[in-house]
């Protein structure tokens, strides 16, 4: 973990001090992993002369920075680069989770897409807010919190340490589910290749939507359905969504369907082992692997 100290001539690293916001506590985080030796100055002027290995991030309008007019980039998507992003592209495939996973590639794309980029649109202010009447709070507004109160005595570089510990938290979570992640990569792409028809087995749950989308396999285009064990006992079907994240199908099951269990779902789909249907119909089950693909068919064809 890095330490602050107050003569930036001491430090390795410089950003700027005050109020705190997420994407400057995430670049810290990123460049924990990174170093082992992180040293940190947090001040209002970088010095005129900064030599490397020097890293000075928002602040500065250097390469690490993103206030200087016009920003300092977007992604090919369009998000914005803060400092977060800027560090995460150019120090974020050094973290050994990453270098040292079977696809580190694949794992620093997810935590961009995932992690990064939510933070650099939020800086950029580029988030787009909901009108819902209850607001969420995201990642950036929980990192902000930990800014001393205006009647509070708390030193700004102990809250901000604070924060940067809360940030490690984060992204060591990101990385351990990004790695996860990786490696079903290949067992989805198996299981789709085997697949005739709209409905894939998986012999045990792995992550599969990311590479339902992400396939090159033009057999993933006509799944419907995914069918695997359960934790619960039994096995599952379950929708593929029309798109990644969305909340449709790509192949509703039927309307009566939904919301049922045990015998009522029994008998309107004439399968033995049948053992519920979600209210909102993405999701079901059967006791055997057999109905469970009978449903998936029954719904696919329907």
């Amino acid at each position: 973990m890095s330490h602050i100290v107050k003569k930036t001539i001491e430090a390795n690293a410089i950003t700027h001090g005050g109020v705190f916001h997420a994407d400057e506590t995430m670049a810290t985080a990123i460049l924990n992993k990174v170093f082992n030796n992180l040293i940190l100055c947090r001040t209002f002027k970088v010095p005129e002369e900064v030599a490397a290995p020097v890293i000075v991030y928002d602040i500065g309008g250097g390469k690490y920075d993103h206030h200087q007019k016009g920003g300092n980039g977007c992604r090919e998507n369009g998000v914005p680069y803060s400092s977060a992003g800027l560090i995460w592209r150019d120090f974020g495939r050094m973290i050994p989770e990453v270098s040292e996973s079977a696809n580190p590639e694949l794992v620093w794309s997810l935590i961009d897409r995932d992690l990064i980029q939510g933070i650099d649109a939020i800086d950029n202010g580029k988030m787009p807010k909901t009108e819902y009447v209850c607001k969420p709070m995201t990642l950036s507004a929980a990192i902000s919190a930990f800014n001393p109160t205006w009647d509070s005595q708390e030193d700004s570089d102990t809250a901000f340490m604070k924060a940067v510990e809360f940030a490690t938290l984060i992204l060591g979570n990101a990385l351990a589910n990004a790695v996860s992640k990786a490696k079903a990569e290949s067992i989805v792409e198996k299981a789709i290749d085997r697949t005739e028809g709209p409905v894939m087995v998986l012999e045990r749950f792995a992550p599969w939507q990311e590479f339902i989308f992400s396939s090159k396999n033009e057999k993933a285009n006509d799944i419907l359905f995914v069918v695997f064990p359960s934790n619960r006992g039994g096995y599952n079907w379950q929708c593929v969504p029309a798109s990644l994240g969305s909340f449709a199908q790509r192949h509703p099951v039927p309307q009566e369907w939904r919301g049922l269990n045990g015998k009522a779902l029994q008998d309107v789909t004439g399968v033995a082992s049948a053992t519920f249907c979600h209210n909102a119909g993405f999701i079901g089950g059967a006791d055997t692997l057999e109905d469970a693909i009978r449903l998936a068919e029954i719904a696919a064809n329907s």
